[in-house]
């Protein structure tokens, strides 16, 4: 019996990382065997993918050496770093760095970094149809990411830059669903005007990311973008409607007033939302449906995932 390749799997019990170590974790027939690194491998959630065959290992992004043995004997890993827990592009960098830097001297075949675009390059710091944040970014938890691709790139390592498109499920934790008004009614609130934005359930983009894998070095130094469907606000607002059993309207705001609701992000996000607004063509082309369900033929559009997980958004 052939020894599996093993995939280090960074942010394992995150939204992307989940998703790759169970698609991998369930697939009996995988030609490989995963690697789960989270900084707690005594977590509810860690030992649920160990339970499932998962090897859970320590790794901490503070920790350069824990991140250097997490790679020891693996043919490829996924990257990931998760900005909203310190809100710092600049230790988004270091982190990347760090991964990129590891990779090459761990000789990693096939490396998935989870980036985002350089919205710098669509809007320069000098453009002042939306404000530039830090100093230095437009959407710094785009920005940083797409910034460090460079490190990959540098330091040689077979690299597919995987970008993710709007998580649906932002609608049941980042409380982005739907809001009950003084009138009583729920209005979706967004402010990408009427393009349609790429969103993707979160499961589904691990599972992509398993395709990739698969495909072996067909996707390496190209950038992939995945999602199960493109949506305006008022399509969104629709389905929602459907699946809640409840009128929901679309309530097409400004970015600059977005940017104005003062809670932690709100200006990063609403910058964020304006580049999908403004660039809806470009963002929706590279974050392509039909190539995400070739990676994924379980792939759910809006509608499919509502089905299973409307009950959940809290209103």
């Amino acid at each position: 019996m052939s020894v599996k390749k093993i995939i280090t799997v960074f942010g394992a019990t995150g939204a992307q990382g989940g998703g790759l170590v169970r698609a991998i974790a369930t697939d009996s027939k995988s030609e490989f065997s995963v690697r789960a690194v989270t900084r707690d491998i005594n977590s509810d959630k860690a030992k649920a993918l160990a339970k499932l065959g998962a090897e859970v290992v320590y790794g901490d992004l503070g920790d350069a050496a824990s991140v250097h043995k997490a790679l020891e004997g693996a043919y490829g890993a996924f990257f990931v770093t998760f900005y909203w827990a310190h809100f710092s592009p600049e230790q988004e960098k270091t982190e990347a760095a760090l991964f990129a830097k590891a990779a090459k001297e761990a000789g990693i075949k096939h490396a998935i970094w989870s980036t985002l675009e350089d919205t710098r390059e669509l809007v320069p710091l000098h453009d002042n149809r939306m404000p530039t944040l830090m100093h230095k970014y437009k959407v710094p938890h785009f920005d940083a990411k797409g910034e460090s691709n460079q490190q990959f790139k540098n330091a040689g390592v077979p690299t597919t830059f995987f970008h993710a498109s709007f998580y649906w499920d932002n609608f049941i934790f980042f409380g982005s669903g739907p809001k009950r008004g003084e009138d009583g009614k729920l209005a979706l609130t967004l402010p990408i005007g009427d393009a349609k934005m790429a969103g993707i359930g979160a499961e589904d983009i691990g599972k992509c990311a398993y395709g990739i894998f698969k495909n072996g070095k067909e996707y390496i130094g190209k950038n992939v973008g995945v999602a199960g469907e493109h949506l305006s606000g008022q399509q969104m607002a629709e389905a929602l409607s459907k699946a809640l059993g409840e009128t929901v309207v679309y309530n097409k705001i400004p970015a600059a007033i977005y940017r104005s609701f003062g809670f932690p992000g709100a200006d990063d996000l609403g910058n964020m939302f304006q580049v999908y607004d403004e660039f809806e063509e470009k963002m929706n082309k590279l974050r392509d449906v039909k190539i995400s369900k070739q990676l994924n033929p379980d792939l759910q559009n809006f509608e499919q995932w509502l089905a299973h997980n409307a009950k959940k958004i809290p209103l």
